[in-house]
This record gives C-alpha cells, sequence and structure tokens, in this order.
C-alpha cells in the first residue's frame, strides 16, 4: 500500500458536510478561509479498498435490502482479534445506526423513564442530550486532573450518587481529553459498576486511534471479564476511518440475557443496517485498513505536537497532552478571561470553529475542543491564529 497523502488538502464545502457547510449557522463563520474544527471527522480520504467496496457496488447498479452480511461480521471479529487480542462470537455482534443511536437504544432497553445515567465529565456531549431526551435525568462524576490528564476521583463519586442511577457510560479512550485508561482504572470502574448494580456501557469508538508513545487501549472486556453479565461495548470503523456518513456501528454484548433485552428493543424500532455501509466496514476492516491506521496515527500525532507547541506557548492555555483520539483539549483557564471572550477571539479573531466545553459538562468550562485530523498545513495556520488571537499576553 502507498503511503496515505494525508497533506493534501479537500474542499469538503457544498458537498453535504456538517463539519464544514454548517460553521455559518452554527458559528456565523462565513469567511473563505474560516477552519473547521468542531466535528469529529476527519479530512482525510479513507483507505483505497474502501473506495474500491463502493466502485463495485456502484458498478452494480442495484440497491436493494442488504442481507448475507457473513463477510461483514468476519471483517468485525477478524479486527478485534488482531487489532485488540479480543476474541468476539459472531451472534455477540449488533449493527446499529452509529453509536449514538447504539448508546439511545442502550439508554431505552436498560433504564425507565426517571432513572439516572452517570457520566464521567467532561466527556462527549451526545451521552447527556440523548439520555436526557429518553426522560431520564444525568449524573455528572467529574474527573479530576493529576499530572495534566484525567483520572477518576472515587472519593467524590461515591456522595453524588443518588441511587436512581442505572447505568454508566464510559468514555475509552476518552473524548475529550483523549485520556488511554489503565488496566487497574478500567477494573475500578466495572467494581464501582457492579457495587452499585449498574451497567457499564463502554464506548471504545476511538480504540484505533491511540498515538504513538501512548499507552496500549485495552478493551474493557479483557480489563475486567468478572462483569461480562452487564457490559456492553460499542465499537466502529466510522470514526477509525473516515466513514461516519454510513452511520453504522458495532454493539458487542457477549451475555446472552444482556444481549436479548438490547437485542428486544431494537427489533421494536425496526432497527438494522444500510446497504452502503456494510462493504464499507467489511473493506476498511482488512490488512490494507491497518496499514492506513497506521500511518494516520503516525500523521496525527505529529499533528498533535506542532499544536501543542504552538498553543501552549500563549501565556494561560493547557493543551491535555493527547494519548487517543484526535481531538486537542484545550484549558483556557489560566488566561483569567470568560468564557465568551474565549469563544469570541477564537471565532471572531481566529476564524475557527471548535467545540465550546461547557457543552461536555462539568469540568469542560474555559476548555475548547479542536479537531487535529485535517492536513498539517492547516494545523499550523490554526495555530498561528490562535497565537495572533492571544497576542496581548503574550
Amino acid at each position: 500500500m502507498d503511503r496515505p497523502d494525508f497533506d493534501r488538502p479537500i474542499d469538503r464545502r457544498g458537498t453535504l458536510c456538517n463539519k464544514w457547510d454548517d460553521m455559518g449557522q452554527v458559528f456565523g463563520l462565513n469567511a473563505p478561509d474560516a477552519l473547521a474544527m468542531w466535528v469529529a471527522d476527519m479530512d482525510f480520504r479513507p483507505p483505497a479498498a474502501v473506495q474500491r467496496a463502493l466502485e463495485r457496488l456502484l458498478a452494480h447498479g442495484v440497491y436493494g435490502y442488504p442481507g448475507a452480511n457473513g463477510p461483514y461480521l468476519d471483517a468485525i471479529r477478524w479486527w478485534m482479534e488482531n487489532r485488540h487480542g479480543w476474541s468476539v462470537e459472531e451472534d455477540a455482534i449488533l449493527s446499529v445506526h452509529g453509536l449514538v443511536n447504539g448508546t439511545a437504544l442502550a439508554v431505552d432497553a436498560y433504564t425507565a423513564p426517571g432513572d439516572a445515567v452517570a457520566l464521567m465529565t467532561p466527556v462527549y456531549h451526545a451521552f447527556a442530550r440523548v439520555v436526557k431526551a429518553a426522560g431520564r435525568t444525568v449524573t455528572e462524576l467529574p474527573l479530576a486532573v493529576q499530572g495534566g490528564q484525567y483520572v477518576p476521583d472515587w472519593q467524590d463519586w461515591s456522595g453524588r450518587m443518588t441511587g436512581r442511577e442505572r447505568m454508566l457510560i464510559l468514555c475509552s479512550p476518552h473524548n475529550p481529553g483523549g485520556r488511554v485508561w489503565s488496566a487497574e482504572e478500567l477494573r475500578e470502574i466495572a467494581d464501582f459498576c457492579r457495587a452499585r448494580d449498574l451497567i457499564l456501557l463502554s464506548d471504545e469508538i476511538h480504540h484505533d486511534l491511540v498515538l504513538p508513545g501512548a499507552p496500549r487501549h485495552l478493551v474493557t472486556a479483557l480489563a475486567a471479564p468478572d462483569i461480562a453479565d452487564r457490559l456492553v461495548t460499542m465499537t466502529a470503523a466510522t470514526k477509525s476511518f473516515n466513514i461516519a456518513g454510513a452511520h453504522l456501528g458495532n454493539v458487542i454484548i457477549p451475555d446472552a440475557g444482556l444481549r436479548e433485552r438490547y437485542k428486544a428493543r431494537m427489533m421494536a424500532l425496526g432497527i438494522s443496517p444500510g446497504l452502503f455501509g456494510l462493504p464499507m466496514v467489511t473493506a476498511a476492516y482488512s490488512p490494507e485498513g491497518a496499514a492506513w491506521i497506521d500511518a494516520l496515527v503516525d500523521y496525527v500525532g505529529e499533528n498533535a505536537r506542532l499544536f501543542d507547541r504552538a498553543v501552549g506557548a500563549i501565556p494561560g492555555a493547557r493543551p491535555m497532552p493527547l494519548q487517543a483520539t484526535y481531538l486537542a483539549w484545550v484549558d483556557f483557564s489560566g488566561t483569567g478571561m470568560e468564557a465568551a471572550e474565549i469563544h469570541r477571539r477564537i471565532e471572531a479573531g481566529a476564524r475557527i470553529a471548535a467545540n465550546h466545553g461547557e457543552s461536555f459538562g462539568t469540568g469542560g468550562q474555559s476548555h475548547m475542543r479542536f479537531n487535529l485530523a485535517m492536513p498539517r498545513a492547516q494545523v499550523a495556520e490554526a495555530a498561528g491564529r490562535l497565537q495572533e488571537a492571544f497576542a496581548d499576553l503574550q
């Protein structure tokens, strides 16, 4: 496989692209040189194998109901075994319309209106959104910071539990902090759930995006095998290979009783995979896809180093060391500015669309999340603009 050309800019404007086409509506950024660093997809083409798989489908020209998905399930199992050391049975894999949908189905299957769901905040904002939309409440468990990284705060968390919680959602690796949880931490989280009779929903969508030099991601199911009767794991090729438009995710539930409860909700809501995602995922979960991922994390790692050096030179700005994902998490609280001023400087001053930290829950205040999965020249441009926007602090 030829090394992917991640430096090649790709104009995504006018392609029904949420990330680039909605900047004006969401941020008021309509300038032609505005940079989209908010929505968590990449500005890179997926592996050529994915394109070839779609071209074969298009050449056939008939787009009926999909079936015979054995190769797709085999590809998932091969990937989990070869990349993560996890042996998964075919029957344990359920296909949903992306992992936000997978989260919503889990909330629906394992909790009731009025129940609470625990979130380790700050954390991916869609979790709280779907929990609240389902008529459940959110119990926030704020993460502590040690050595510049997020860590669980067990003593504080115990005092925050209300007794109404029925589920805890784990983001592993963590979004937005980019933390790879240790085996000990995963076991402690599992113990926390078992002691309180909670379902543990482990969202591992970023598990392929661990950067060079970082600790290896460990699947929660392997770190805490004795919690299988309450563990639901979610993975997807969509984040790894930039095929989020396929809206296809894997929910892996080895425990038969837990799986049947989930399948019942899928059946009631008519959930089944679409045609186009199946060959895309099958092609991506392959040796060619593995080589592409290896090249990707090397490239993103260099982007992160460039960005951290530049932004970390702004007085009062502290990027969290990035172990996984392509999402930089920057604490601007040291500038002494209110969130509105931080937003103004980044959006109106630097012409950058980035996620506001408060949307990730408690602990996100005065933070911003920046997507670094773009050509390096654009990351360098963004870093330079940020330095200019805060130049009066130098």
